[in-house]
């Protein structure tokens, strides 16, 4: 039988769930490489997702603490295409992923972490990332660390 170690799944699950947004606690903070933050622009920041679905999976989020794109003004939902489409590219030049998933999650029934601010997933995706194991153990396996991917994004943005 192999084992997988991945300590960090422990902290997500028994973490006390903190009040407000954690997007938002994000944005103030001036500490970018802890919260593994890549890129600020005009009206929204790429972070990298602190529990991944792949390595490289990232989030663009407007600055905007708001749970729906209508809310969101045309120079920052113009922005917040424009970002996805650097993020991908990025990910395209660093990590060369055979395709990627894009999403929103609008809601807590739509499988929303985080319902009060509205942000796009970004997950690349190679030929053979996925397995049995989230179907028979409900476990995925993240071949590289959260530091090492952000290490390898820095500056690229």
């Amino acid at each position: 039988m192999e084992y997988i170690w991945a300590p960090w799944r422990m902290e997500y699950i028994q973490m006390e769930k903190r009040e407000g947004c954690v997007l938002c606690e994000i944005l103030k903070q001036d500490k970018d490489k802890a919260n593994y933050v890549l890129y600020r622009g005009e009206n929204n920041f790429i972070v990298l997702n602190t529990y991944p679905y792949n390595p490289g999976h990232l989030m663009i989020v407007p600055y905007h603490h708001i749970n729906s794109l209508e809310g969101l003004t045309d120079d920052e939902l113009h922005e917040h295409i424009d970002t996805v489409r650097r993020g991908i590219s990025v990910l395209r030049e660093v990590f060369n992923p055979a395709g990627f998933n894009l999403g929103m999650n609008l809601g807590k029934v739509a499988g929303a972490g985080i319902d009060e601010h509205v942000h796009t997933h970004i997950v690349p995706r190679w030929q053979g990332d996925t397995n049995c194991m989230p179907v028979i153990s409900g476990t995925r396996v993240i071949p590289q660390a959260l530091a090492e991917t952000y290490q390898k994004l820095e500056g690229k943005f």
